[in-house]
């Protein structure tokens, strides 16, 4: 028996190693994808096109994944549709429509304004308590918010861009309320997050096809080079890269972080997107920012960190009815997960990206 727990404590640090390095990977996927689109919408592609490129690219990819785990469409079609709408369209969609007006690290900075958004939604929505340390976190994340736009300068950035911003902190709000109600099915299995994210997908590039009216996409521009940090690469590899790197990969790496760890841990390690996406537009694309927005972005991060490890656990029977936890973002069941996030980052209960990445700015 001393030789099995050996072995179970080696393969469960072998496990969390495994999880913490696919957490950062999906948080360095998703981190790119606000880089690599922006020098794309500068070219002349409207951000709408972009976006649809993106998830109808990812959603090809997917449609093993989305075939293997067909009984969902029957299981679980809201679910499907709500995400897809808004996790998926909805996140994208705004997040990269920002991007064309503000820096890319201010709009995943916004975005990352959700898991407070969350937390409103518990309190004045559900009419359910909120632990003292969530509360702090959300006033973190409301000050390091007014600071990265600047209010004492009557809004240091274009001011659609920053509604814009938040439109994508409202969906990926909306992304972990639906990850509450995605948790348990009658039978009380999980819907496997993977067949989850595939329809999301579907649905999120059938929805994007009739708002984005692909058949007017500029095709040409594709063939032409793009500039992003001094280099020139053909505007084709960009959407591969973010078709298969920051949409497809990011999210697979953050379905096998999160089975690996903890949600609140993947929590954690997912908020590095906004980091990694912040230093990348300041190196590749020149988006310097201010002392202002630096440390504002150091609160906002700090706050979603307070209010992701602010929840004691679930009240009794709370996961059983697949109910989310006030002061933290939804435990998973089984197969499912939770995070914050573009986004999302790593999936949730619901099998979702937390932001925009994703997601979310996933």
């Amino acid at each position: 028996m001393y030789g099995a727990d050996i072995i179970a404590r080696m393969q469960q640090s072998f496990d969390r190693r495994a999880g913490l390095g696919l957490a950062l990977a999906s948080a360095l996927a998703f981190g790119g994808s606000g880089v690599a689109a922006k020098p794309l919408i500068e070219q002349g592609m409207d951000s709408l096109h972009v976006v649809w490129l993106r998830i109808a690219g990812a959603a090809l990819v997917l449609l093993p994944l989305a075939w293997r785990h067909r009984a969902l469409v029957r299981e679980r079609p809201a679910l499907l549709a709500g995400f897809g709408v808004l996790a998926v369209a909805g996140v994208q969609a705004f997040y990269f429509a920002a991007i064309a007006r503000i820096p890319v690290g201010v709009g995943l900075l916004i975005e990352f304004f959700g898991p407070a958004l969350v937390l409103g939604w518990v309190r004045f929505v559900q009419r359910r308590p909120v632990t003292r340390q969530a509360a702090v976190g959300v006033l973190f994340a409301v000050t390091g918010l007014a600071c990265v736009v600047e209010v004492w300068s009557g809004l240091g950035f274009d001011a659609l861009g920053l509604l814009l911003a938040f439109g994508a902190a409202c969906c990926q709000c909306a992304y972990f309320v639906l990850a509450g109600h995605g948790t348990d099915t009658a039978d009380g299995a999980a819907p496997h997050p993977l067949g989850v994210i595939a329809y999301g997908l579907i649905v999120g590039a059938v929805v994007l096809t009739a708002v984005s009216r692909p058949w007017n996409l500029r095709w040409s521009l594709l063939g032409e080079r793009a500039e992003i940090g001094g280099a020139h690469p053909p505007a084709w590899t960009l959407i591969v890269w973010i078709v298969l790197v920051t949409t497809v990969l990011a999210y697979l790496f953050g379905v096998l972080a999160v089975r690996r760890l903890s949600p609140p841990v993947a929590g954690v390690v997912a908020c590095l997107e906004a980091v990694v996406a912040t230093v990348l537009a300041w190196v590749l694309l020149s988006e310097h920012l201010g002392a202002a927005q630096i440390v504002g972005g150091a609160l906002v991060l700090t706050g979603a960190f307070t209010a992701q490890l602010a929840a004691p656990g679930p009240a009794p029977g709370a996961g059983e009815r697949g109910e989310p936890v006030a002061g933290n973002v939804p435990r998973p069941r089984d197969g499912g997960a939770a995070s914050a996030g573009d986004g999302p980052a790593a999936p949730d209960a619901a099998g979702a990206p937390p932001g925009p990445g994703q997601p979310a700015g996933r």
